[in-house]
């Protein structure tokens, strides 16, 4: 950080590579005072892959003064400025406990250009991030700060992992995600695939009228034996932008996937795929987090009970500690007999729910049962959905315009 009246930022050196960026110093190499749970989340999920380098502690600039009175200054340092009414002099005062070559990284609440330039060009901030601070602005503005050079392009050409996962059994979310892969193939036009994770109970490929063929398991036990014409020979066309990848195993046959096979199958996916629409059991076991930590955006399914109200807050805990993960949370099944009432449910979880789907048990049954997809039966499950679809691949629901926090669409914002 600069102190006042020293050259432009702008003006300075190209970056140094990694090696010569993190882990040389006695002290930490990145040490953050962070005042809120989301920015902390989306900095270690921007982050990492340098997570061994990292030392974020709850705290604002003030913390941060205090500490770096007593302590060394870190490589690099990030301060939380949010609130503070007279955020320059503080600036000014971290200056002065500050070694000359510290790059100072500063979020906040100020959204306006004029204080932006004002923190980067007089102050010498290497950068600033305007709450609410996501993974993705941390890896495109801050990472590459830090690794000295730009975020490689060709991570940033691959397709979005969007994981659907239940808050307990029995909720829907195999409904949500068939219907989901679907309304993204045929609203957004995207070129998407279905992955069933349900190796032996998977109901997507009922949902759907067809019958899974062989091949899901043997990718996801051997990363060997997976490759984009294999992967081929082991999913189906159902549209086409839509493909479904899916297993039908026996209960007894015992499915050893490995971290390093889903990863594989994950990777070939997302080069091939605009969205990979994942249907997802409970995170509990390593490879179902591997999925959750590659994903872009969480659905959260949840009935109108109180073990849904549990899990759901247990899902949305985790999304948060692997890496800040966006969630949508869908109530399903609103109006059941003997289910709560929506304001329950909201009061229960501690914050409101994204989604709700009415009730509407029997017609979805039938679409199963007739192998046709739910969008086709109810047009009421197709309205209720659409605002997700909508939000994930950035294309506004007919009539309506996108919302500005919805995911650009293009080369650059893909993953």
């Amino acid at each position: 950080m600069q102190h006042p009246g020293s050259p432009d930022t702008l003006a300075a050196d190209p970056a140094p590579p990694v090696a010569n960026r993190l882990g040389t110093t006695e002290s930490d190499s990145f040490l953050g005072f962070i005042a809120d749970e989301e920015t902390e989340a989306a900095l270690r999920g921007g982050l990492q892959d340098l997570a061994e380098h990292l030392s974020i502690t709850r705290g604002t600039i003030q913390h941060a003064i205090r500490h770096l009175e007593r302590e060394p200054t870190p490589r690099f340092l990030v301060v939380d400025i949010a609130g503070h009414d007279k955020p320059f002099e503080a600036l000014e005062r971290l200056a002065s406990v500050c070694a000359p070559d510290v790059q100072v990284l500063v979020v906040g609440d100020n959204t306006d250009h004029r204080f932006y330039r004002e923190l980067v060009r007089k102050m010498g901030v290497a950068e600033y991030l305007a709450k609410p601070v996501t993974r993705d602005a941390v890896l495109h503005v801050f990472r590459p700060l830090m690794v000295g050079g730009p975020v490689d392009t060709e991570s940033t050409r691959h397709g979005k992992v969007i994981a659907v996962c239940g808050a307990r059994g029995g909720v829907g979310a195999t409904t949500v995600a068939v219907n989901l892969a679907l309304q993204l193939a045929r609203t957004a036009k995207s070129h998407v695939c279905l992955l069933d994770m349900h190796l032996q109970r998977g109901t997507t490929s009922l949902m759907l009228g067809v019958k899974a063929v062989s091949g899901l398991r043997v990718a996801l036990e051997s990363p060997d034996r997976a490759d984009d014409l294999f992967l081929d020979r082991a999913s189906i066309r159902i549209a086409d932008r839509l493909r479904l990848m899916a297993a039908d195993e026996a209960f007894d046959v015992t499915a050893a996937s490995t971290v390093a096979g889903t990863a594989r199958v994950l990777d070939l996916l997302k080069r091939r795929f605009n969205h990979v629409v994942v249907d997802l059991p409970p995170p509990v076991q390593e490879i179902e987090r591997r999925i959750l930590r590659s994903s872009r955006h969480l659905v959260i399914v949840m009935g109108p009970d109180l073990a849904s109200i549990r899990d759901a807050q247990r899902l949305r805990q985790l999304a948060t500690k692997e890496g800040g993960i966006p969630v949508t949370t869908i109530l399903n099944r609103v109006g059941q007999p003997g289910g709560l009432k929506p304001a329950l449910v909201v009061s229960g979880l501690g914050q409101p729910v994204s989604i709700t789907i009415p009730d509407i048990s029997k017609r979805l049954a039938q679409a199963v049962n007739l192998g046709i997809p739910a969008l086709d039966r109810s047009p009421v499950f197709a309205k209720a959905i659409l605002p997700l679809t909508s939000e994930i691949s950035g294309v506004a629901a007919p009539g309506k315009r996108a919302s500005a926090s919805a995911s650009p669409r293009g080369w650059f914002a893909r993953k």
